[in-house]
């Protein structure tokens, strides 16, 4: 296989700065104070002030600041260097003390060396991870006795079809790597990038078996018929930052949420 890490890196970089500039992530606004995050994991989240947070592949910053803003200690990480040299200067604008660190998921245990209340993860992100054996390992390592693991993502029956939904595309299993060319990007259709990247479906037994091997006890787990992001093409608000495809409705998941513990020692 090609080297998915330089391709995805690559990929990443590329969008960065297009992300910044799109109406998508509302920069400006988020600036003032707005919260990125969604109902969906600020319900799994409660009350966070005083804990520990790692936020595995936070992009360019705005949940790990969001998640500051809201009384934690945070560290964010990400592969992509341009996206975490954006976090830190989103950070200082916003007069936050969140840290971020430049790694990619699995080498993260070599180099930073703490334990954490919660680790966190969403939405786009596990999927651009080949082996979420390894991933649930990084996982479980960074979680103090009772940590919590806190994740939402999309529901990998939306990643079976193809980008018009027209049919199933993709295997619902992870049979192989999808590795495809993209035009623009899901925050800026128009933007002028071409990337190649390099993507794995990763079914939900596997997500959930893998942390359960990990000594993760599952405490809740949320399918939801909407998405908090307009990403996919074809899709129309039917209330307030909810959408759905248009073609679909209320029938398939589009996003999935997990809560778990890591058992004491």
């Amino acid at each position: 296989m090609k080297n998915y890490l330089e391709i995805n890196k690559n990929s990443w970089n590329a969008r960065v700065e297009p992300h910044l500039e799109s109406d998508f992530y509302f920069v400006d606004e988020f600036i003032k104070g707005r919260n990125s995050l969604n109902s969906i994991e600020l319900e799994l989240l409660g009350d966070i002030k005083g804990k520990s947070i790692l936020h595995l592949q936070c992009h360019f910053g705005q949940d790990s600041i969001s998640l500051s803003r809201m009384g934690a200690k945070v560290t964010g990480i990400d592969l992509s260097d341009k996206a975490i040299q954006a976090a830190k200067d989103l950070a200082e604008k916003c007069a936050t003390d969140t840290e971020f660190i430049c790694s990619d998921v699995y080498d993260l245990p070599n180099v930073l060396n703490e334990r954490f209340d919660i680790v966190f993860t969403t939405y786009g992100t596990i999927g651009w991870l080949p082996d979420l054996d390894k991933w649930s390992n990084v996982v479980s390592h960074f979680l103090k006795s009772d940590g919590e693991f806190i994740m939402a993502e999309f529901h990998p029956v939306v990643w079976m079809y193809d980008d018009d939904f027209e049919g199933v595309a993709y295997n619902y299993f992870n049979e192989k790597p999808i590795t495809e060319t993209l035009e623009g990007t899901y925050a800026d259709t128009s933007a002028d990038i071409v990337q190649d990247y390099i993507s794995w479906n990763h079914p939900l037994s596997d997500v959930l078996q893998n942390l359960i091997n990990k000594n993760l006890v599952l405490e809740k787990f949320q399918e939801f018929d909407w998405s908090p992001y307009p990403c996919f093409r074809h899709v129309e608000e039917f209330e307030k930052g909810k959408w759905r495809i248009n073609k679909f409705g209320n029938k398939i998941p589009m996003v999935y949420a997990i809560k778990a513990k890591k058992k004491s020692s």
